[in-house]
């Protein structure tokens, strides 16, 4: 019989086709996850009222991105309004030192939150605190019944962190996103080049190949991971591998191969081929550099991921040159978009859906 070291010695000589790199995942443990998939994705209850209604507009709150999928925010249920705060405890300082990305989330949260309010006959207006206890405040007030197609793909979205088709989109489908997009602090540039494809893609490596080089960027990345079904539905958090088109191993083992084989080369290789098989690159300026515009960025993003979810249009972030501050600034001239931030880098197509992430349970956001 195999000792532990031989078995070891022969993973890790597989890796680069086993591990971290596309592939079939291990069943184990997916009892667990395929049942907390049901718990959290699925489409809201309708003729709810009172404390159960709001119960599940928090649920379809947190079914919004969050960077790392860390789930940064806390939900406080009002009479009329429910808040929305930070969850620093959560924040990524080696990816999003000034916590951009955090407030990005928050702002996600909150237009998943005004949308399903509509379901039930609610206006949510947003209004944002920027003060020593910053939060989002999503208002209700009665409204007209309104079921459309925004919200609807709420259960439905995910970022697709897979290869796409590569073919275009139609000018109509563009000009849908350009205008669920639309917010009046926010700037959305769509480039559907080529060219303009791939001198996004030598930012998103030249960021990559900085950040690989950063070992506190590493190890924060490596925390977040989830490398099996069953660690996945333990924490309800994180970055599953098989949520990226990766495969599954023992938490153990998928440590020891992701030090192996996580490197700036294969990674750089992964997001050529996914940028080319993209049909463009969604990049979100901001009007300004605090807190409140990156929450309209995340609002303005939100709705674009919905819309495009409606049209089965996959879209996933690549936001390196965004997030190495000294790259940022090139990438800024390069988009001519002068002083103003770009916040998010988005691809987008048509491609496959991969299995979704997960969510920790209501209860445990509420504060």
């Amino acid at each position: 019989m195999p000792t532990r070291r031989q078995l070891l010695v022969s993973s890790l000589g597989a890796g680069a086709t086993l591990a971290l790199g596309t592939g079939c995942s291990s069943r184990a443990g997916s009892g667990a996850y395929d049942a907390a998939v049901g718990e959290v994705w699925h489409p809201a209850a309708l003729n709810l009222a009172g404390d159960a209604l709001r119960l599940e507009l928090v649920r379809y709150a947190t079914l919004a991105p969050s960077s790392h999928n860390t789930q940064c925010w806390k939900f406080h249920i009002e009479q009329q309004a429910i808040a929305i705060l930070p969850d620093f405890s959560r924040r990524c300082p080696a990816v999003d030192p000034d916590d951009h990305h955090l407030f990005v989330s928050l702002g996600c949260a909150a237009e998943n939150l005004s949308q399903a309010a509509r379901a039930y006959g609610f206006d949510g207006n947003v209004t944002f605190d920027a003060g020593p206890q910053p939060r989002l405040r999503v208002s209700l007030a009665p409204a007209p019944v309104d079921n459309g197609s925004l919200i609807r793909a709420i259960p439905q979205r995910q970022c697709t962190r897979g290869d796409y088709d590569g073919k275009p989109l139609a000018t109509a489908e563009l000009e849908a996103l350009q205008r669920a997009a639309a917010a009046e602090d926010v700037q959305l540039l769509l480039l559907t080049q080529k060219p303009q494809l791939e001198n996004v893609l030598d930012y998103v490596i030249r960021g990559n190949s900085a950040q690989m080089a950063d070992k506190a960027f590493v190890a924060e990345l490596k925390a977040w991971i989830r490398f099996n079904a069953a660690e996945a539905a333990s924490t309800g958090d994180g970055l599953y591998t098989a949520a990226s088109g990766n495969t599954t191993a023992p938490t153990w083992l998928g440590k020891l191969l992701f030090d192996a084989f996580f490197k700036a080369g294969s990674e750089n290789d992964k997001y050529a081929r996914q940028m080319r098989s993209s049909a463009g690159i969604a990049v979100f300026v901001s009007a300004g550099n605090a807190p409140k515009h990156w929450v309209a960025v995340g609002r303005s993003y939100q709705r674009f991921a919905l819309q495009a979810t409606a049209m089965g249009i996959r879209n996933a972030m690549l936001n390196q040159p965004v997030e190495v501050s000294s790259l940022r600034p090139q990438f800024a001239s390069y988009l001519k978009v002068g002083a103003l931030r770009p916040d998010l880098v988005v691809r987008f197509g048509r491609g496959a859906l991969l299995p979704k992430s997960l969510r920790r349970p209501v209860q445990t956001v509420l504060v």
